[in-house]
């Protein structure tokens, strides 16, 4: 049944960071076709056996109380914390069971609304607390902030405290103002979440540079002469300078003879020598914002989990066009033109334009999973899954098995 159990639940997820702006866990969000019919002890084995020691926490989010209970009364399984909301505690029963998961060692997060306390009683209960700002918390934690920012970090001391609380895990905040206070200023562990478009924003009059860091790993492979392979894979960590790879492949200054519609025709043409070349020009205009980071571990995972669902039964080269089309599937967010502009400077196979702005083609239905997976909403990824006649069985383990890698 443990082979099974994961075709009878939704899942979505939700990335949670850190002030590094590294992963610090993943929220999954687990909905049960029908609630009776899933033991909590054979999900528990069936994660557990996708998601390795190593690996982030994840963080189980369970909206079933029933479910919810059946998950608490299991041993503890390493690295995966369970997440309790509040309603759930005005329960004797649940609440009992609440106290016996934790004394057998479970880890345990609590979660409540907007600006709602957790109850001093339980606080032992639980190794973390997942908050909510209301908007007047979050309109006295940007004075608080701009209050630190001008009095050198006084703002506390005289009289201005901020209702962020350190070491809490925080979700909705949405703004950058917001996320580098609670993240830099108050040393909250994490933020669950990331306001993709309003940091993007930010951006809208200026462009985008690739990563320092991935242009200088990318010198360091080369030198370390690795193989075509881990330079691919190193070029297709960072989104942007994919693209940017791409064009200069099919560049006049090159001259390539052919059109170069993927990343290991472009190297095979480019060659290490002059690839090294080129990244070395752009190191001197490369961006080193943390705050990008987030953004772009997204929109690669997206083209992983792509790549992960069209895994059984198509070559290499077709993966690899369908882990390009997922990479290419936000760009016009960091070029801030449309997608179509976007695709039409490179010759690429048309079965990524069609997917990436036609939503049709054979990599469409891929596509659209992938991205329906980036939400809280389960009942919709549900109802996009089986629209495409995708089992949950297939896209719930490429979604754990992308994951656990990330």
């Amino acid at each position: 049944m443990a082979q099974s159990v994961l075709g009878s639940v939704t899942l979505g997820y939700e990335a949670i960071w850190n002030q590094k702006r590294a992963l610090a866990g993943v929220r999954l969000f687990i909905e049960p076709t029908n609630a009776s019919a899933v033991d909590g002890r054979h999900l528990l084995d069936a994660i557990s056996e996708l998601w390795p020691e190593a690996a982030a926490p994840l963080l189980l989010c369970v909206r079933a109380p029933v479910l919810l209970g059946s998950l608490l009364e299991q041993p503890a399984a390493r690295n995966l914390w369970i997440e309790v909301q509040d309603p759930f505690m005005a329960d004797a029963l649940f609440a009992g069971r609440v106290r016996k998961a934790q004394q057998r060692g479970t880890t345990l997060v609590w979660s409540g609304d907007a600006g709602q306390a957790m109850d001093g009683a339980i606080a032992p209960l639980f190794h973390k607390a997942l908050r909510m700002l209301t908007p007047q918390e979050a309109l006295l934690a940007l004075r608080v902030s701009l209050r630190q920012n001008l009095d050198g970090g006084m703002g506390a001391e005289q009289g201005f405290r901020s209702p962020v609380l350190q070491g809490s895990l925080y979700q909705g905040l949405a703004s950058k103002a917001l996320l580098e206070h609670a993240l830099d200023r108050q040393g909250i562990w994490g933020v669950a979440g990331w306001p993709l478009e309003e940091i993007l924003h930010g951006y809208r009059f200026q462009q985008i540079q690739p990563t320092r860091q991935a242009l200088r790993a990318l010198v360091r492979a080369i030198e370390a002469d690795e193989s075509m392979e881990a330079l691919e894979h190193l070029l297709g960590n960072e989104p942007l300078l994919t693209y940017r790879f791409l064009r200069y492949a099919n560049s006049a200054h090159l001259g390539s003879r052919s059109e170069v519609s993927t990343v290991r025709q472009g190297l095979m043409v480019m060659g290490y020598t002059k690839l090294r070349n080129w990244l070395m020009e752009q190191i001197p205009h490369a961006s080193s914002d943390p705050n990008l980071d987030p953004i772009r571990w997204s929109m690669v995972l997206r083209a992983r989990i792509m790549e992960r669902l069209a895994d059984a039964g198509i070559e290499d080269s077709l993966r690899r066009e369908v882990f390009l089309c997922g990479v290419l599937s936000q760009m016009d967010l960091l070029l801030g033109e449309p997608l179509g502009a976007t695709l039409h400077r490179l010759p690429l196979p048309g079965r990524i334009a069609s997917a990436v702005v036609g939503q049709t083609g054979p990599y469409a239905p891929w596509l659209e999973v992938a991205t329906a997976l980036e939400s809280s909403n389960t009942h919709m990824i549900h109802d996009v899954c089986r629209a495409h006649k995708m089992p949950a069985d297939e896209v719930n383990r490429a979604l754990l098995h992308t994951l656990a890698n990330a």
